[in-house]
């Protein structure tokens, strides 16, 4: 459903943040370059001082590899590093970026010298300063590489241990040696873990993580350690160990990132549940300026159900105004197939084996009677003759059928139907044949005309085997009686006085004739998928007609004045649609359940709120 009321005021989310940060820090390159002093914390992040949104489903992940060649020894440049930490302070609380954390995926330096650590060191401080969550890891440059994570003291453990991180809000905790940690935020309403492993697991550090997982069962974890990932589709010997011994049996872990190896890559595996694992190589070490401490953005987007993977260079960014050298220019935005695409990931479901989603409950009918509902009509069991009016109104329904046509019934249900059940109607064209709801003669329905307004509402489903050619512009909710009948001849006076249907397109008309209107006001969705469940609403206050789909209104609302609904004192129908006052069209779906109220509703009060 629209969860927000303002229409018009998202954000355009690509590219949005780059031009705010090129206005924010047009200049901090070029200072750096020139050995001036860095803009402080408070200037560089003097647009943005708010916290990351943690209830809002788009959110951001950024992640940085390997920065090695720029802590090397006597060449120690921590410029790069610290623009794209100014970069993340200054984007962070922004609504287009909502950047919630940061992991560093190993080789901070080249040599693992004191000099080294304390250098980079030094430079995560602007995170630290500000209490922003991060998370870093020891790669083979930064310790000995033939040790495990049972190595003892070196300058990365001293710089980056678990001190480091006690009393940030974000961390949960570290192995007894200190090299392994995990890290707990929100985003999106809900906890995220980031369990961030050393260069080598020992066994010690392979219990303690399997240890992590079991304690926060329902937690989606993202695993971050130097190497994993070779090439596409290929896992080293020690990444595949690490499958094996670790990811494979915990569903929990749906995505890692590693570092080590260029260029970068990417690997899918399904695991011990049948999921997908989503299994990524980023590392620019071999690009100009030793990749320039470039940053790869991860934008979870849970209403589209995708991440968004962009990668960029704040440094070169920074400078963008002034003149750059040719290999600035190329890399500052990395736009290639490797490093800019799209991860599909249907979230609910991909987490539903360790955290699931409670379904909705029913609700009970007394709560769906709001005041001025004339007809309410639920299908919590099979049809046989006749569908009771839960209003108390009497408009029941009863069952027309067509060549030897029936009505099924389903448990499935849109997922916030008041209603646990639908009805499955067969219709088809060519010949017409099918089965539909009719209300009763004498309903008091059948000649309400809506003088101060209405809201009718609706919820259904395509099959898969949909076909326009004999299924289009079959009615959801249809009143009987044509213009010309009601002594309205303009445009076609064959057309039902009012119509919810369905287009060949699959898009949800609402086409009626207004009281003070001669000919037919129209009301156009945009195409719905099949295999979807869908609520349509249509709300007019006496003077507009608005078409809602998912409690967001369409482009085409007529700006006209509308007032009521004509009647010539005829049934309505649910699943059925006349042309000439015959039955033309029957519906091919699922119908939910279908409330009329005799007032215009706001979205907060519609069935699927």
């Amino acid at each position: 459903m629209c969860t927000s009321p303002e229409h018009g005021s998202e954000h355009a989310r690509a590219g949005a943040g780059r031009r705010s940060f090129l206005r924010a820090t047009a200049l901090l390159g070029a200072a750096a370059t020139a050995g001036a002093a860095l803009p402080t914390v408070a200037e560089a992040a003097s647009e943005s001082r708010r916290r990351p949104d943690t209830d809002s489903r788009r959110f951001t992940l950024a992640v940085m590899p390997d920065t090695q060649y720029l802590f090397d020894g006597p060449s120690i440049d921590k410029a790069p590093v610290e623009a794209s930490l100014r970069y993340l302070l200054e984007q962070g609380g922004r609504d287009d970026e909502n950047i919630v954390f940061l992991s560093h995926l190993g080789d901070l330096t080249q040599n693992g010298a004191a000099a080294e650590v304390a250098a980079i060191s030094e430079a995560f401080k602007l995170l630290d300063r500000r209490g922003v969550g991060y998370s870093v890891l020891a790669g083979n440059h930064d310790v000995k590489s033939s040790t495990t994570d049972q190595r003892g003291a070196t300058p990365y453990l001293d710089a980056f241990g678990p001190d480091r991180f006690k009393g940030k809000s974000t961390f949960g905790g570290a192995s007894a040696d200190g090299y392994n940690t995990f890290h707990l935020f929100r985003a999106a309403g809900r906890e995220w873990m980031v369990l961030a492993l050393d260069w080598r697991l020992s066994e010690q550090g392979y219990a303690w993580a399997k240890d992590v997982l079991a304690a926060h069962p329902k937690t989606p974890a993202i695993l971050t350690t130097h190497e994993l990932v070779v090439e596409d589709d290929t896992l080293s010997t020690y990444g595949q160990q690490l499958w094996d011994r670790l990811v494979e049996d915990h569903d929990q872990i749906f995505l890692t990132l590693n570092g080590h190896y260029w260029p970068a890559a990417r690997a899918t595996r399904k695991n011990a549940a049948g999921h997908d694992v989503h299994l990524h190589l980023t590392n620019y070490q071999n690009r100009y300026f030793g990749g320039a401490a470039m940053i790869r953005l991860y934008r979870f987007d849970l209403d589209r159900n995708v991440i968004d993977v962009e990668t960029v260079s704040p440094w070169i960014l920074g400078r963008a105004g002034k003149d750059l050298n040719e290999l600035e220019r190329q890399e500052i935005e990395l736009s290639g197939d490797a490093d800019r695409f799209t991860v599909n990931i249907d979230f609910a479901d991909r987490f539903a084996g360790f955290a699931p989603v409670p379904a909705r409950p029913a609700r009970p009918v007394a709560r769906i009677l709001v005041p001025g509902t004339v007809a309410y009509w639920r299908f919590d069991s099979a049809v046989t003759d006749k569908v009771r009016d839960l209003s108390g109104h009497g408009n029941d329904l009863g069952v027309v059928t067509v060549g030897g046509g029936t009505l099924g019934w389903a448990s499935d249900h849109h997922p916030d139907q008041p209603g646990h059940g639908s009805l499955e109607f067969r219709g088809s064209k060519s010949p017409l044949k099918g089965a539909y709801l009719r209300t009763v003669d004498g309903a008091p329905l059948n000649s309400a005309t809506f003088d101060a307004g209405y809201t009718i509402e609706a919820f259904y489903r395509l099959p898969a085997d949909w076909d326009p050619a004999h299924h289009a512009w079959s009615g959801i909710v249809s009143r009987t009686g044509t213009g010309g009948a009601a002594g309205k001849t303009a445009d076609d006076p064959d057309e039902p006085l009012a119509t919810l249907s369905l287009s060949n397109d699959r898009e949800p008309q609402w086409a009626m004739r207004p009281l003070n209107q001669e000919g037919i006001a129209t009301n156009w969705g945009q195409e719905t998928p099949l295999e979807t469940w869908w609520h349509l609403a249509v709300v007019n206050d006496g003077r507009h007609t608005t078409l809602y789909v998912e409690g967001c209104p369409v482009v085409r609302n007529p700006k006209a004045a509308s007032t009521g609904i004509t009647s010539v004192g005829l049934p309505w129908l649910l699943g059925g649609y006349e042309y000439g006052g015959t039955i033309d069209q029957i519906l091919h779906g699922r119908l939910g359940d279908v409330r009329v109220v005799e007032r215009a509703l706001p979205v907060t009060s519609f069935m699927n709120h």
